[in-house]
């Protein structure tokens, strides 16, 4: 049977229960256990796919083509284990299905509650998660802040999960904010009691409370939160605010969190967890070492949030760190580019990524950015739009036109350079009208796109996440072609554009799909480690000397082993 850890948050949202759920994955990870993880979203959308990212950041796309929550990002990155659709829970899912069913008369004429209906499908897609994946343990983060009205029934059913498994198989991680006083010069943990009791009040005794804090926690202060909140001290884990994420899963260890769950659930370790954290170690201290940077320029037009492209971000610190390199993020809003607004930024960048996005605005900023990266030499990735705005941006240059434009900007433009799919046309529903999900594609040998991947050992035919609707004209082929375009990856039938580069550019390349999902701490995504090769070699001939590598670096980060493999 797999045993479940539930994770909460109390006083305040935003303290990184993701983080602490993927933090917690790895170390048991580490310790030879297999882990699934999942989180609860109490919100009535069905999925975030049609949210604004300002709204709710990144949508983050898995294998098997489901629109989730960014934290879903985290657990991969973490845990090294892909995610599903049945990771993924939010309320809409669960009263949808539940109408679904009585409108088919399926609870035959009985009255439809919350309780035990709603609870008994939230349940169900826990135990579905369970049954699918056989894990040894299944983690389950519950969106949102005890207290908040829309997440009680994801809390009633968690206590319930510890009657219907048993005690012995659940274990309940209550995850708070300890709120500093300068005047007095103390941490407070008054709002972490108020927390407990509220928990408690809905039928849930933490089993272990983590105490987020952005000052040290001494031993009083753990001490008080074990006696007022009925927890063992040994399980009251200080989570100080830490200098890189990745470090979380280090700070735990420490804290001997994994020894007590295993002990707490009677795991069955098989591995040395020193042994299991030992490449993650490496990889932390890489992070802090000094290095030279690269500035990269990211140009989106959601940049006031970084978390809107928080797995770019994240695939960009991969791909630098296997190389002996920080990389530096200048945030370029596309909206200021089109109404030529900071157009300087773009002169002070080793390299350009243009990510995805939807709808018109900003979308000129991104366009000019791409004819930068063209003109200048510049090493550019485009990321699904990234790369259409690239195609639409040569071809303006080619049919010297400002016409070339995609259907989703421009129905009546004389160039649809980008557009539908004849058997999209007559799709409505944004929420399910994608590409989504895993789809093959084959390289064509010999391109920068297919150089990128050999390089990291793989072959000539890939799988990628997608997560769009518009495709690359194929009737505009043979013109872009003639003008130095090379389609570089199409769908085995060769129908679909998957890959664009030019030929005569040092690394200018747009994939159709999202890379930036499958990139991994010790594995950094190809098309991510091309560019910042390709960066590196733009500021060692462009930019000053802080930017040339130390000697000996490479081979250092490559004799450290698999963590770091790709520094060639």
């Amino acid at each position: 049977m797999s045993k479940y850890i539930f994770v909460t948050g109390g006083v305040l949202s935003g303290l990184g229960k993701g983080v602490t759920v993927a933090s917690i994955g790895r170390i048991l990870k580490a310790r030879g256990l297999r882990v699934a993880t999942m989180k609860l979203d109490p919100y009535l959308n069905v999925d975030p796919g049609t949210m604004s990212p300002y709204q709710h950041g990144e949508v983050f796309v898995t294998e098997d083509g489901a629109e989730t929550d960014l934290d879903l990002g985290h657990y991969e990155r973490f845990v090294d284990e892909n995610t599903s659709k049945l990771s993924n829970v939010t309320s809409g899912q669960i009263y949808n299905y539940v109408l679904n069913q009585e409108r088919r008369g399926d609870y035959l004429g009985g009255t439809i509650q919350v309780i035990p209906h709603v609870t008994n499908e939230i349940k169900r897609r826990i135990g579905l998660l369970a049954r699918t994946n056989n894990p040894d343990v299944v983690l389950v983060e519950i969106g949102g802040t005890v207290g908040d009205i829309e997440g009680l029934p994801f809390l009633e059913a968690i206590r319930q999960m510890r009657k219907d498994v048993g005690r012995r198989n659940t274990l309940y991680v209550h995850v708070t904010w300890l709120p500093y006083l300068a005047a007095s010069k103390e941490l407070k943990t008054k709002p972490t009691q108020h927390s407990v009791r509220e928990l408690r009040g809905i039928g849930i005794q933490p089993d272990v409370i983590a105490l987020r804090s952005d000052h040290p926690v001494d031993e009083d202060v753990l001490a008080k939160v074990a006696l007022f909140c009925d927890v063992e001290q040994e399980a009251v884990i200080p989570l100080v605010t830490a200098d890189t994420i990745y470090a979380v899963p280090l700070s735990l260890e420490k804290a001997g969190l994994g020894d007590w769950l295993v002990q707490q659930l009677q795991l069955t370790v098989t591995r040395d967890p020193q042994a299991g954290l030992a490449d993650w170690e490496r990889f932390v201290q890489e992070i802090r070492r000094p290095k030279p940077s690269l500035r990269i320029g990211l140009v989106g037009k959601y940049v006031e949030l970084e978390d809107a492209y928080l797995s770019v971000k994240e695939a960009l610190l991969h791909a630098g760190l296997a190389i002996g390199y920080d990389v530096h993020i200048e945030w370029i809003s596309s909206e200021d580019l089109e109404k030529g607004r900071n157009l300087e930024l773009l002169e002070t960048v080793d390299g350009i990524v243009v990510p995805g996005g939807f709808g018109y605005r900003g979308i000129e900023g991104k366009i000019v950015a791409a004819r930068y990266a063209r003109e200048h030499q510049v090493p550019y990735l485009g990321l699904c739009l990234g790369m259409q705005v690239m195609c639409i941006e040569l071809a303006r240059a080619v049919f010297n036109s400002d016409e070339p434009n995609s259907t989703e900007f421009d129905l009546s433009t004389e160039y649809p350079i980008i557009d539908l799919m004849p058997d999209q046309r007559d799709i409505a529903d944004m929420g399910g009208t994608m590409r989504l999900g895993i789809y093959p594609c084959q390289l064509k040998p010999g391109t920068r796109a297919a150089e990128a991947y050999a390089a990291m050992g793989f072959g000539h035919v890939i799988q990628e996440r997608h997560r769009h609707r518009f495709e690359f004209n194929n009737h505009y082929r043979a013109d872009m072609e003639a003008h130095g375009m090379v389609f570089s990856g199409l769908s085995p039938d060769g129908r679909l554009v998957e890959i664009a580069e030019l030929a005569d550019h040092p690394f200018m390349v747009g994939s159709q799909f999202h890379p930036e999902f499958k990139s991994r701490p010790n594995r950094p995504h190809p098309l991510f480690l091309g560019l910042v090769k390709a960066a590196r070699r733009y500021a060692e001939n462009h930019r000053t000397p802080e930017h040339q590598p130390v000697d000996g670096q490479e081979e250092a980060a490559a004799a450290r082993g698999d963590a770091f493999s790709p520094a060639s």
